[in-house]
Parts: C-alpha cells; sequence; structure tokens
C-alpha cells in the first residue's frame, strides 16, 4: 500500500464533531430531537419531507410516475436541510426517528400513516395505489429482491466509496481501493442482470428500477462524486443504456427537481404543492 496510518484506535471511542470530511456536522451518534420544531402541512393526503439525493429522487420519482398515469397521489414536499439541522427538528423525527430524509406521512389514515425509509416509502405507495410493484407473484419476489439489493448494497457506493473518495478530508488508498473493487462488482451485477432484460425485472418498470437508477445511473452518467472515469463507468454499457432511458422519462425529470435548491435555478422545486410549481 503506497498510504500507511499510526492510528491506534483507543480503549474508548469519543466523539470529535469537527472530524468526518464534508458532512461532519450532520452526523452525530446519538438519536433524538435537539430542538422543537414542528413540521409544516399542506393541503394534501401526503406529505413528503425530502431533499433531492437520490434517496430523495427514488421517491419523488414514483410520485410523479404515479400522477402520470393518473393515480390521485398529490403530495406536498418540503425542503428539509439538512446542512442546517433540520433532520434533527422534533417534528420529523416524530416521523422518522433516524433523522435521514426522506420521511412521508399520509394524512388519508386515522390515524396518520408515518412511513421512513426510501424502500418502505416506494413499497407502501406501490401498493397503495396498486401500480409500479408487479402483481404475479414471481415477477413481485424479482422486484423485492432488486429493492432490497439497494437498499443493502447502496451503502458501500455512497457512504464507503462516495464518502473516501469524494467527501473526506484526506484520501487514502486502502478504503478507496475497497470500496472502488465493491462498487464495480455492484456495477457489473447490473450490467449482467441488463444484459437481456429493458428494466431491472423484465419489461416491466417497477420501484426496482426507481430505487436503484438515481444511484447507480448518477454514477455512470458522472452526476455523482465525479467518478465516471475513475470506474471506468461507460463499460458497463447496459447500466448506461438503462440509466439513459430512465433519465428520459418526464416523471423522472420532474421528480429529480423536487426538493432541489442548487444548480440551475430553472430546474429547482424546492417545495412542490401541485403541477403547476414546475411551470
Amino acid at each position: 500500500m503506497a498510504d500507511s496510518s499510526s492510528y491506534t484506535p483507543p480503549k474508548v471511542w469519543t466523539w470529535d464533531s469537527e472530524s468526518g470530511g464534508a458532512f461532519a456536522k450532520i452526523n452525530r451518534p446519538v438519536a433524538g430531537a435537539t430542538h422543537e420544531k414542528e413540521l409544516p402541512v399542506g393541503e394534501h393526503p401526503l406529505q413528503l419531507y425530502s431533499l433531492a439525493t437520490p434517496n430523495g429522487v427514488k421517491v419523488t420519482v414514483l410520485l410523479e410516475e404515479l400522477l402520470e398515469i393518473g393515480k390521485d397521489a398529490e403530495y406536498d414536499a418540503y425542503f428539509i436541510n439538512i446542512g442546517e439541522g433540520d433532520q434533527f427538528g422534533s417534528g420529523f423525527v416524530e416521523i422518522n426517528p433516524n433523522s435521514k430524509i426522506p420521511a412521508l406521512l399520509d394524512r388519508s389514515t386515522s390515524p396518520p400513516t408515518r412511513v421512513f425509509e426510501s424502500g418502505a416509502i416506494l413499497l407502501y405507495l406501490a401498493e397503495k395505489f396498486g401500480a409500479f410493484v408487479p402483481e404475479d407473484s414471481s415477477a413481485r419476489a424479482e422486484c423485492l429482491s432488486w429493492l432490497f439489493w439497494q437498499m443493502g448494497a447502496t451503502p458501500y457506493l455512497g457512504g464507503g466509496f462516495g464518502h473516501f473518495y469524494a467527501y473526506a478530508p484526506e484520501k487514502f488508498e486502502y478504503p478507496i481501493n475497497r470500496y472502488a473493487m465493491e462498487v464495480k462488482r455492484q456495477l457489473d451485477v447490473l450490467d449482467k442482470n441488463l444484459a437481456d432484460r429493458r428494466y431491472l425485472v423484465g419489461d416491466e418498470y417497477t420501484i426496482a428500477d426507481m430505487a436503484t437508477a438515481p444511484w447507480y445511473g448518477g454514477v455512470v452518467l458522472g452526476h455523482l462524486y465525479g467518478a465516471q472515469e475513475f470506474l471506468d463507468a461507460s463499460s458497463y454499457e447496459n447500466v448506461v443504456r438503462w440509466a439513459n432511458e430512465f433519465g428520459e422519462r418526464p416523471a423522472v425529470r420532474r421528480g429529480q427537481r423536487v426538493n432541489r435548491a442548487w444548480g440551475p435555478e430553472e430546474e429547482q422545486v424546492v417545495e412542490r404543492h401541485g403541477p403547476s410549481d414546475f411551470d
């Protein structure tokens, strides 16, 4: 290895709030609210509190896809500024005790239903509206397998590779190599599956695609971490084809803009309360 460390772990770990790189201030070793803050509530039954990261985009894409096919899935989407600690406000923690975006509150039920974790939100909405999850038991199992594959695999991409390659305060060869190897293995898993399938489950577009494409599509198309060349992403031709097709869908383009507060102004819809917000 080209680098080495003289670090010796202490007998008892203690938290240094200044360590951790670019996003150190949004992480802490304890749970719960840090301050009292009620969440805003709009007029629609579905209230989403989120941010246009890949995990947040999954849900807004599904909601826009549901609206696209005529489902009564109108929603209010409120921006959660994780850099300012909105996720640690008491109102947000009541919906998601894990203090991560996205969080959904369905007020059409009595009492209202809270749903947290992006995969759980996708499955909840797909079942609620009867769309984008297969009815056939075998196809449904395949869909859920890929959905849970994404939930289990992506921490190696985001918290592993993305952190050490793009955000850590120093570059170290060992963790970058370790996580790059795993991300390339995952891309190869996807590429081989998509070799004879249009979508992850076959010819049917499902929540598995909506969960996976914002992450792995973002990597191969160069939207995440600036690692397209480093990972030789263009060599995963089936993933690139699938990611491009995903990105061309009108509902996907709308969903990618919701709760986005950066980039060109015409791509931002910081809050979403109705179709006119995209005009």
